[in-house]
């Protein structure tokens, strides 16, 4: 019987498993830089094979950024469309449908749940993007992509406000989902985080977002994630990463190791 070959080093061919690929980076001392941002999309890019690539070469699985806050980026974007932002202040991405209708009740949803939590909204901002970037099958269900800014009102707890925005984000998420909104969909609302995600492979990233290729754009803080869709076909809103993490595997393989711990 002949000697079964080992491979070199510490690789070991039984490291390689078939689900999604993430990172995180980060300045330690806390300072925003733009080179965070572009290493990161280097980075996500080298995990392009970590998801499927459909025909048309450019639909992917999903995959994109989750940020921390680059306020000087938006205050000056802001300020730009007539925006006047406080020194508190939440952003939001939204997605909505391309029918101006059901775009417009997306919208109002999102204006009542924060009214609901006595807040308002300071202004909309319509975020660049370049179809060019997408693949023939991620432009036939691509939504419109804006957002959204609320400043802290006076008086006002952060940590309360952060609260008064989660929840009036499901207040409208129930709204719409009660409307049957496929599209509608809020991939970050908060003072302290925001998404830029699409289902768009990873160098196309910041093609599809100019906002990524603006030199404005510093961060101190960078979650990246490529999606690999095992058990639900790819969407807009299950690209990663999510509001508050990412994760590597499918929520219902949870639910499968509960149900095998039960039947044991």
């Amino acid at each position: 019987m002949s000697e079964q070959k080992k491979a070199p080093g510490l690789y070991s061919p039984s490291f390689e498993k078939d689900n999604c690929g993430f990172g995180l980076m980060a300045h330690m001392d806390g300072k925003p830089s733009h080179w965070l941002v572009t290493t990161a999309i280097e980075a996500l890019g080298r995990m392009t094979h970590r998801g499927a690539i459909a025909a048309d070469g450019k639909t992917g699985d999903g995959c994109g950024l989750l940020i921390k806050k680059p306020e000087g980026f938006l205050k000056a974007v802001a300020a730009e469309v007539g925006i006047e932002l406080g020194d508190g202040f939440g952003v939001g991405t939204v997605f909505l449908s391309r029918d101006p209708a059901e775009a417009e009740a997306g919208r109002q949803a999102l204006v009542d749940g924060l009214e609901a939590e006595g807040l308002s909204i300071a202004g909309w901002r319509m975020v660049p993007t370049d179809a060019s970037a997408c693949g023939e099958s991620a432009k036939l269900t691509q939504p419109v992509i804006e957002q959204v800014f609320i400043n802290l009102p006076a008086g006002m707890d952060p940590v309360e406000f952060e609260v008064r925005l989660y929840v009036a984000r499901r207040r409208a998420e129930k709204a719409r989902e009660q409307a049957a909104d496929p599209a509608f969909y809020v991939p970050s609302l908060s003072t302290k985080v925001l998404s830029y995600k699409g289902m768009v492979m990873p160098e196309f990233l910041p093609v599809f977002y100019p906002d990524l290729s603006d030199a404005r754009m510093e961060t101190a803080i960078c979650v990246f994630h490529q999606r690999f869709a095992t058990n639900t076909l790819p969407q807009w809103r299950l690209a990663q990463p999510f509001r508050y993490l990412a994760h590597n595997g499918e929520i219902n393989t949870v639910r499968g190791n509960r149900n095998w711990a039960r039947a044991r």
